[in-house]
């Protein structure tokens, strides 16, 4: 066996000193904090695949825009707890010209990012109708989301669509919510980690049975328009942007500023509520939310107390972006569709040396390039993967904490790799071939 580029010992060391009993169940932060302290200690740079973090520039629309609002003194003000007018507004128009649906700017709401709004309706949803106080997670998924549901003492339950694409969702979907105790489903389209893309046959049957069984779907846009096999980018210009609420009113939208614009460091996002649900009214809220209107409780009641509003200057910054798309002076499309190549590139040198996709088609359709891939090792679980890579300077997540049933892969993020590092990446991978033939 060939020496590895990381020295055992280091990898090791670094496991214990961090306490970590079982390294491919440890998450994504713990993760992070591992690699940081092996490449310190070893001095050699890793190919960083475990964080979902965007790897370009900021929009430097936004940036100019953030810049004049801090200048006017915006930072000395708390802002709206609804947020700013403007941004609101935008956010309407946003939905309006990329989705194709309609909705009142009241229900658009700037969060601190989309985990916070997903913290603020897990909450609320689940204590909406008495009885339903349980969340479907259509997995894989975000780790992080059963986190919170963990910390709330909130119930959930989940099972992995990858097996129950096309007209077997609806039997599926039916077997949990027939039980009457399922309040919200939530998924991400494109899917955080697989990136498979539900098509409109699949969005249609999901809102059906919300719409029968009377449950709220949450759904997770974090990586908008980022199916690069269609251009969703031209504002109010078929195609667009796939999504439930062109088939239900039961709908809540989570629209993240962090990799479609590289805006993560601000903490902003967008919690869209339909005017239905908005509008819905619940005395069960009136006790723990200071009022029986959803749309009330959830600004008023659950953002307010989650965090007093979202950063005042990033508000303005999201508003000037969000205006440059919606007039068409900006095709974020272009910036991002360089994480749908680099994918490209980087499965190929991974299945030129042994590796496997794991989630490799989109029902009849091979899996899109994206920020996202998945893969695995013959005589390896994603578990041991995970450490064994570890040693080779390649760092990823286990799908086993993501809900995933593939439990011998592991999720690849493209976005903090640099093109090049595709050399070093390469003579890894065929070391690691080498030393673990089959």
């Amino acid at each position: 066996m060939k020496d590895t580029p990381i020295k055992r010992e280091i990898v090791d060391r670094k496991i214990i000193d961090n306490n970590i009993a079982n390294v491919g169940k440890a998450s994504i932060r713990v993760i992070k904090k591992l690699v940081d302290e092996i490449e310190k200690e070893s001095g050699s740079r890793f190919v960083r695949m475990e964080m979902g973090v965007p790897g370009l520039p900021p929009a430097q629309i936004g940036v100019a825009a953030e810049i004049e609002a801090l200048k006017r003194g915006v930072a000395a003000i708390y802002p709206d707890i609804q947020g700013i007018p403007e941004l609101k507004q935008e956010i309407s128009r946003f939905v309006k010209l990329f989705l194709d649906v309609d909705v009142n700017p009241v229900g658009c709401i700037p969060t601190v990012g989309s985990m916070q709004g997903g913290f603020a309706a897990f909450l609320l949803l689940n204590n909406l109708h008495e009885g339903k106080d349980t969340t479907l997670f259509l997995d894989p998924g975000f780790p992080v989301h059963k986190q919170q549901h963990r910390l709330m003492d909130l119930k959930f339950d989940s099972f992995d669509v990858y097996n129950y694409r096309g007209n077997k969702l609806r039997d599926k979907l039916e077997s949990y919510l027939r039980k009457g105790n399922i309040s919200c489903m939530l998924y991400s389209n494109p899917n955080n980690p697989s990136w498979i893309c539900f098509t409109d046959e699949e969005l249609k049957i999901i809102a059906e049975m919300a719409d029968k069984y009377n449950v709220i779907i949450m759904e997770d846009l974090a990586y908008f328009g980022m199916d690069f096999r269609k251009d969703y980018s031209v504002p109010g210009q078929p195609p667009y942007q796939p999504t439930v609420a062109k088939y239900t009113d039961n709908w809540l939208l989570f629209i993240s500023s962090s990799k479609a614009f590289s805006y993560a460091g601000q903490r902003i996002g967008m919690m869209v509520i339909s005017d239905h649900l908005f509008n819905t009214k619940s005395e069960r809220l009136i006790k723990r939310f200071t009022s029986n209107i959803f749309g009330n409780a959830m600004i008023f009641g659950t953002v307010y107390s989650l965090s007093s509003g979202t950063s005042h200057s990033a508000q303005y910054a999201l508003a000037a972006i969000l205006k440059a798309v919606n007039d068409g002076k900006y095709n974020f499309r272009n910036d991002v569709k360089e994480y749908g190549e680099k994918a490209h590139i980087m499965k190929k040198l991974f299945t030129e040396n042994g590796f496997k996709i794991v989630y490799d088609k989109d029902i009849d359709q091979p899996i899109a390039d994206g920020f996202y891939f998945t893969y695995s090792y013959p005589g390896f679980s994603g578990e041991e993967l995970l450490k064994e890579m570890l040693y080779y300077g390649i760092s990823a997540i286990s799908l086993a904490i993501t809900g995933s049933e593939k439990l011998e892969g592991m999720r690849a993020c493209v976005s903090l790799v640099k093109r090049n590092q595709f050399p070093d990446l390469e003579a890894r991978l065929q070391c690691f071939h080498e030393n673990n033939p089959y």
